[in-house]
C-alpha cells in the first residue's frame, strides 16, 4: 500500500475524525472507503454509458436497415440477461398485493 499526503482544512479534519470515531473506524480507513466508493461509482457510470451507446447503435442499425423505423423495446436493454428475467406470471408478488389471507 502506498502512503499519500493530503492537505485538509483543520475544521474539516476535526469533523472527519469525529465521523470516523462515531463509525468506530480510523480516518485512514474512512478515506480509503470513500475513495473506493467514488471510483466504483465512476466505473458504474462508464459501464452504463457504454451500454446505452451500444443500445443506441443497435437501434440505429435496425432502423437504417428496415423500411419502417425501429421502435425501441425495453426488453432490448435486458437482451444479455434474458436467462435471469422472469415472465410476468413467474414473478413473486414483492409488494404483498394479491396475497390470500
Amino acid at each position: 500500500m502506498k502512503n499519500v499526503t493530503l492537505a485538509i482544512d483543520e475544521a474539516l479534519l476535526e469533523k472527519a475524525r469525529g465521523l470516523a470515531g462515531r463509525r468506530q473506524t480510523t480516518l485512514n480507513a474512512l478515506v480509503r472507503s470513500l475513495l473506493a466508493h467514488e471510483v466504483e461509482q465512476d466505473d458504474r457510470i462508464a459501464w452504463a454509458k457504454a451500454g446505452m451507446k451500444r443500445l443506441m447503435d443497435e437501434a440505429a442499425k435496425r432502423s437504417d436497415s428496415a423500411d419502417t423505423p425501429y421502435k425501441w423495446d425495453r426488453r432490448d436493454a435486458y437482451a444479455d440477461r434474458e436467462d435471469r428475467l422472469l415472465s410476468r406470471h413467474e414473478r413473486p408478488d414483492l409488494r404483498g398485493f394479491g396475497e390470500e389471507s
